[in-house]
């Protein structure tokens, strides 16, 4: 009798294990938009716009409240919807995308509410400088997908930079105002 209680304490003891075990996440880039918000003219308007082509993975571990996040983002698909100022963007006098064609953040998942994240901690290399950047999770959820089945996790999150930090002050002897909103949707499905 002793020996199957430790047979079956053993197994309950390895079945928690393999729940906790991280699980990596690949980024759908048909469901996942980093945005921005910019000051035009020094509060005239407010321009915004997005990159449309993004790749990376999330890493989580529920159990033990920890994980990772690794985005790659093509500053070639910046996209303002507005095509002179999409091509400005992309230009020396900004993002500069020949010199620095992709923009990178890599953080930890942190600060959990249950099993879920609150914040990311990490950094932004963006026109070639690397900063760090808490990006706060206004939503972080796992669920299967209705359709698919597959496992998915989604999250809202935003941060405010200053682009100066980064290199790229263009506009501000004209009054424009360095902070920028970045506001990130972002959907990744459960690795095979």
């Amino acid at each position: 009798m002793k020996h199957v209680s430790t047979g079956v304490a053993l197994g309950l003891l390895a079945a928690s294990f393999a729940v906790a075990a991280p699980v990596t996440y690949n980024i759908d880039p048909a469901h996942t938009y980093p945005a921005f918000e910019a000051d035009h003219l020094g509060g005239l308007s407010l321009w915004r716009g997005k990159i449309n082509s993004t790749s990376g993975k999330i890493v989580l571990d529920q159990a033990a409240k920890s994980g990772s996040v690794e985005v790659t983002m093509d500053m070639k698909t910046i996209d303002f919807g507005h095509d002179k100022m999409n091509a400005h963007a992309q230009s020396a006098d900004i993002f500069d995308v020949e010199k620095f064609p992709t923009a990178t953040f890599k953080g930890a998942l942190a600060k959990f509410n249950g099993d879920n994240p609150t914040e990311v901690q990490g950094e932004l290399t963006l026109h070639g400088v690397t900063k760090p950047v808490t990006l706060k999770l206004n939503q972080f959820l796992c669920k299967p997908h209705p359709m698919s089945k597959k496992e998915m996790c989604g999250a809202d999150a935003e941060a405010h930079i200053n682009r100066e930090d980064f290199g790229i002050g263009y506009g501000k002897a004209a009054g424009f105002k360095m902070d920028v909103k970045l506001l990130i949707s972002v959907e990744a499905g459960k690795a095979d």
